[in-house]
């Protein structure tokens, strides 16, 4: 690039930059003061020195070379181009001028300038956002409102799987879990739901949570008086455990079975967490029919269980009905349950005839109708299932006479 382009762009870029930082700057006086800082009017959670915080951002030396900038452009044209579509022309013809009038040392002086100002308005990594978010849970000083921003921004953060494997390497793991014991409800119910999504398929994470502990912590939560507390421990629970044989037999010891049987059996329980209840049932009796051979865990001896999640089968609303079904079926198909069990303990008879009537009531509702078709045919599928069981037949292949049920 000609010498006189190089010129004009080092300064068009730094006009154009300081006039960002000033719009910045505005936006960031109308926000919370504590809660903004020098990058760009982003909210951080942190009470780090700026010069601190830049220190851990990923900057690279300061090269001799003009054409070497980071900041998002791949070249100095590319940076070129959108600083003229960015410009007033009348001011870039007047600014221009000026440029050939710089000293080498005036325009080695506004090029440091420039570096320096393009390093601060560089966005962190994910790596480096999530080492401030720990750094913050680890200082005992923070304020409370601080605290939640750094846990809501970890909760971002470790949706993206890398991130969350990065988790516990950061001393993030240790950190959110420090925070389930936290007095302050909110703090706590945003814990378990980052420990719940980090976790989430992830059995590396799985894992690296249950070797600290927090299974057992989790469970306590579970038992706790706040339907949010319950409810986001209760999915850190499911998540922890799902297609994890160590998580399913830590759950088993801590009387998991007990705790889903409680919370289906409650009926003023926010039926958010029958749905979550049902759902877990569902995925503990998928894994062990998954797994047959080497998974022989007794969740489902107990027949008060088998009762409560049969009797949510007949629930008027249709999601929760949906995931009880599934559930059914599939504790249906394990060699050990008993389809007497079924059929004389858990009435279920009676509970597929109830969910067939409501069903056949909502057939007839126009916006309804498809969903409740759907339904029936799972409830169809459990009544063969259910009543080939009863037979000593294993398959769905026979009895095929029920559908008309």
């Amino acid at each position: 690039m000609a010498k006189a382009s190089i010129l004009l762009l080092l300064l068009l870029v730094s006009i154009l930059f300081m006039s960002m930082v000033s719009l910045m700057t505005l936006a960031a006086e109308r926000e919370n003061h504590s809660s903004s800082n020098s990058l760009g009017g982003i909210l951080w959670s942190t009470d780090m020195a700026e010069g601190d915080l830049l220190a851990m951002a990923d900057s690279s030396p300061v090269e001799e070379h003009t054409d070497e900038f980071s900041g998002g452009f791949s070249s100095l044209d590319g940076m070129l181009q959108w600083a003229i579509g960015h410009s007033d022309p009348a001011k870039l013809k007047e600014k221009a001028s000026d440029v050939r009038r710089l000293s080498a040392d005036e325009l080695k002086k506004r090029q440091l300038e420039l570096k320096e100002l393009m390093e601060k308005l560089k966005m962190p990594s994910d790596t480096e956002l999530m080492r401030i978010a720990i750094a913050d849970l680890n200082n005992s000083s923070l304020s409370l409102e601080d605290r939640q921003r750094a846990l809501n921004e970890l909760l971002i953060l470790v949706e993206h799987i890398d991130n969350a494997n990065d988790l516990d390497k950061l001393g993030g793991l240790v950190a959110v879990f420090r925070e389930l014991y936290n007095p302050e409800p909110e703090i706590r119910i945003t814990s378990a739901w980052i420990l719940g999504k980090a976790s989430q398929n992830n059995a590396l994470v799985q894992n690296q949570i249950l070797s600290l502990g927090a299974l057992e912590e989790l469970m306590k939560m579970v038992k706790s008086g706040s339907t949010e507390e319950v409810i986001k421990a209760l999915y850190a629970v499911s998540a922890l455990i799902r297609n994890n044989i160590v998580g399913q037999e830590l759950f088993f010891s801590e009387n998991g079975d007990l705790v889903l049987q409680d919370i289906m059996n409650d009926s003023s329980a926010d039926i958010r967490l029958h749905k979550k209840a049902a759902l877990l049932v569902s995925d503990l009796a998928d894994y062990q029919l998954a797994n047959v051979d080497n998974v022989k865990l007794p969740f489902f001896n107990n027949r008060l269980l088998l009762k409560s999640v049969v009797g949510l089968a007949s629930s008027t609303d249709l999601d929760l009905q949906e995931k009880a079904l599934s559930a059914i079926r599939s504790l249906l198909q394990l060699s050990y349950t008993e389809a007497s069990v079924f059929k004389d303990f858990c009435d279920m008879d009676g509970v597929l005839e109830r969910s067939r009537e409501l069903l056949e009531n909502l057939m007839t509702q126009e916006d309804l109708k498809e969903y409740a078709r759907e339904i029936e045919a799972l409830r169809r599928e459990v009544y063969i299932i259910f009543h080939n069981k009863l037979a000593g037949k294993g398959g769905m292949g026979a009895n095929m006479n029920v559908l008309a049920r």
